[in-house]
């Protein structure tokens, strides 16, 4: 997953300042959730709630900078440029994200307090494994976002 997001960064990072920092984002949290994993394969009891919520954090930012930052920029994009398609297109997929949205959401509720974080702990590597397979399909979902409209919307290259 880790690879995936560095050849993200590669293929779109200079488009905008604004998505190279939400692709840093995008890393970051895949790193968090790499750490966090390999905690619980290692000693689940040794998990602690300041843990859990440093990796829920990650995990809220990122997927609020996609949706109040990110892809309002994106549409925003395909707008200036009347692309119909790329809005069809993004309609499309931002519906399909909000199933990840939903499963993210899901698992802040279950950890947001220390009562739950502790009752929850032993399904912790279980919601990882659910994330990790929702984040993937969500990356997958942004990264097709982000190609459309930078293809359609790059300057062509040998044309002044």
């Amino acid at each position: 997953m880790l690879e995936d997001c560095k050849s993200a960064r590669e293929r779109w990072g200079g488009v905008h300042q604004l998505i190279d920092r939400w692709l840093d984002q995008r890393q970051q949290l895949v790193e968090v959730l790499s750490r966090l994993d390999d905690s619980c394969d290692a000693d689940l009891e040794t998990i602690t709630r300041s843990r859990v919520d440093a990796f829920s954090e990650t995990l809220m930012d990122y997927i609020s900078a996609g949706h109040f930052e990110v892809y309002p920029q994106l549409r925003e994009e395909a707008r200036a440029f009347d692309d119909s398609e790329a809005l069809q297109l993004a309609d499309r997929l931002l519906e399909r994200l909000e199933m990840s949205t939903e499963l993210v959401l899901s698992f802040d509720q279950d950890y947001a307090t220390p009562v739950r974080c502790q009752h929850y702990l032993a399904r912790l590597p279980a919601w990882l494994d659910r994330l990790k397979k929702g984040l993937r399909e969500r990356f997958a979902l942004e990264d097709q976002l982000i190609q459309r409209l930078h293809q359609a919307h790059a300057p062509v290259e040998g044309v002044s």
